[in-house]
């Protein structure tokens, strides 16, 4: 990989970390962008892949943009002209938001401390969020006189419903962890030593699932954030008919049956 994210894998599990800690894991030049990109590619394509961590390395999970970019119009952010910025923005961030979405490996975000801005968006595309005790989040563009760039408007809405995105965007206010558990935000809080275990220890639960019907699983999901019921149903019955004709279903059916734990092959 690249500059920005390490990667461990652990078996099924990919365990990402920004490894920028003296910017606070901040997305400062379409380096960082490309780098994110290519590692989604390539998880994603990954059979043996069945769940993705997602963290930050220091204290902070990632503070967002780059404010000093912003001022000095450089980077993925404000340039010189309102239409070049524009693509500076499709180009850059939202195409990392993009990839983090498109993604079909369900992904934990494990928030170890500060996700400011974009960096509270990025655990936002995450299936599944749990935060340390020294977490901290905040929605606050308005604070630097901008709107939320890349997708948070979208992304908060669907997890906390619209009035309590309205007040985190309009007021820019912090909040700590167990605010957000509050708010819905994260599912759990744990102690800053434990995260990292934690998190693994819920990806251990989801890893030990067939892994085509996990991946087509978060897909439905995903599509029903969006969809009619009536369109759900026929896309449900084109991934039924997928994952019937998998080895690990009719492995799954008969260790049921057999009265024993399944072993998955991936086919």
């Amino acid at each position: 990989m690249g500059e920005f994210l390490s990667v461990e894998r652990r078996g099924k599990i990919a365990i990402l970390t920004m490894i920028k800690p003296e910017s606070m894991n901040a997305i400062g030049t379409h380096e960082d962008c490309d780098d994110i990109i290519d590692t989604m590619r390539e998880l994603g394509a990954d059979r043996g892949i069945s769940a993705i961590i997602l963290t930050g390395s220091g204290k902070a999970f990632s503070a967002g943009g780059n404010l000093k970019g912003m001022q000095d119009r450089t980077g993925i952010g404000v340039l010189d002209q309102p239409d070049s910025t524009r693509a500076n923005y499709r180009r850059g961030v939202q195409a990392v938001i993009r990839a983090l979405m498109d993604c079909e490996i369900p992904m934990i975000a494990a928030v170890n401390g500060h996700a400011i801005g974009l960096g509270a968006d990025l655990a936002c595309t995450c299936d599944i969020r749990i935060a340390a005790t020294s977490a901290k989040f905040a929605c606050s563009f308005i604070k630097v006189g901008i709107v939320p760039g890349d997708g948070g408007a979208w992304l908060l809405q669907k997890i906390l419903g619209y009035p309590r995105a309205a007040e985190l965007f309009l007021t820019g206010d912090r909040f700590d962890a167990a605010q957000a558990k509050e708010y819905g935000l994260v599912t759990e809080v744990v102690p800053d030593e434990e995260l990292l275990d934690r998190a693994i220890a819920i990806a251990d639960r989801i890893v030990c699932n067939p892994p085509r019907a996990l991946r087509l699983t978060k897909r439905l999901l995903r599509e029903a954030q969006h969809s009619r019921m009536s369109d759900i149903l026929e896309l449900s019955a084109a991934y039924q008919a997928i994952v019937h004709e998998t080895a690990d279903n009719r492995e799954a059916i008969n260790a049921f049956v057999e009265k024993r734990p399944p072993i998955f092959t991936g086919d």
